[in-house]
């Protein structure tokens, strides 16, 4: 059974999938900080500096000032962060719709090369041909 293990785990696809997952989690990292250290301030200085964060309905509680107050306070709906959060999926669902979009384009190409046809099939082609002829 410790062999079988072994050769699962060391299947190509196990350790690709291992390498996608490690390069998608420092790629969420990227998003994040793309998101909340450049898009969102923009987003926020064009309506008037307004902080995406702390948009939140309290539905309970003390009245609170910031999100994180609110939360501590009791139930709180923090739109706001749902947004920043959305804001990151749509990021990367599109750099994944063009990552795809391109990878798919490249094996479309290869794929309608046609292939040579092996060796023996030109010579019996060849053979074929003289022979008709006489």
């Amino acid at each position: 059974m410790l062999e079988e293990f072994k050769k699962f785990a060391l299947k190509g696809n196990v350790v690709d999938l291992a390498v996608g997952v490690i390069i998608g989690a420092a790629f969420s990292g990227i998003v994040n900080s793309l998101v909340a250290d450049v898009i969102m301030p923009i987003i926020g200085y064009v309506t008037g500096g307004l902080d995406f964060s702390n948009y939140f309905f309290q539905l309970g509680g003390a009245p609170a000032a910031t999100y994180d107050e609110a939360k501590k306070a009791g139930a709180t709906v923090g739109y706001g962060a749902f947004l920043t959060v959305a804001l990151n999926f749509i990021i990367i669902a599109w750099i994944l719709f063009l990552a795809v979009r391109g990878i798919n384009r490249l094996r479309k190409t290869e794929e309608e090369a046609p292939a040579a046809p092996p060796k023996q099939e030109v010579l019996l082609t060849e053979i074929r041909d003289l022979l008709a002829k006489k």
